[in-house]
């Protein structure tokens, strides 16, 4: 059983990073251009570009999360996500009461620790971060290099 959900990991990885990209990405997507019922709590309306910190927010939202949803510099476009939501948490959030469930968080919070996680297992299966590292290394070497001898 062990040795299947060990081989099953990169797969459920990669969804992980796509649901996860997805959402993120949506966020963005509501706040900068009012769909999907537009940023939150303006009644399907868009945040006004350059206001601090919501629009800026909204920015890195949909470009790290469109990143992570493709796999493309997952771990980097992860530390921004992960910073952004830890500072929304703790600026936006925490002043209003301890735990994330009084205080609206619960989204922040996990969308943080959720980046956060990627940023140390990197893509998972499906990404472009994996098609490319393929790609380097079979044009890195020699092909009498990348050929595995059998005996």
């Amino acid at each position: 059983m062990t040795a299947r959900l060990n081989g099953a990991q990169p797969y459920v990885l990669g969804l992980f990073r796509i649901v996860v990209g997805l959402l993120f990405a949506c966020h963005g997507a509501a706040s900068l251009f009012g769909v999907l019922g537009g940023a939150a709590g303006s009644n399907g309306g868009t945040i006004p570009a350059g206001t601090w910190p919501g629009w800026y927010a909204a920015v890195i939202q949909l470009v790290c999360g469109g990143l992570v949803l493709l796999g493309l510099g997952t771990r980097g476009a992860a530390l921004i996500a992960s910073g952004s939501m830890a500072y929304a948490y703790f600026d936006v959030h925490q002043g209003m009461a301890l735990w994330p469930i009084q205080n609206g968080g619960e989204a922040s919070a996990m969308f943080c620790w959720a980046f956060f996680l990627l940023i140390f297992t990197g893509s998972g299966a499906f990404g472009v971060d994996r098609l490319l590292a393929r790609r380097g290394e079979s044009t890195d070497r020699p092909a009498a290099e990348r050929t595995p001898v059998t005996a």
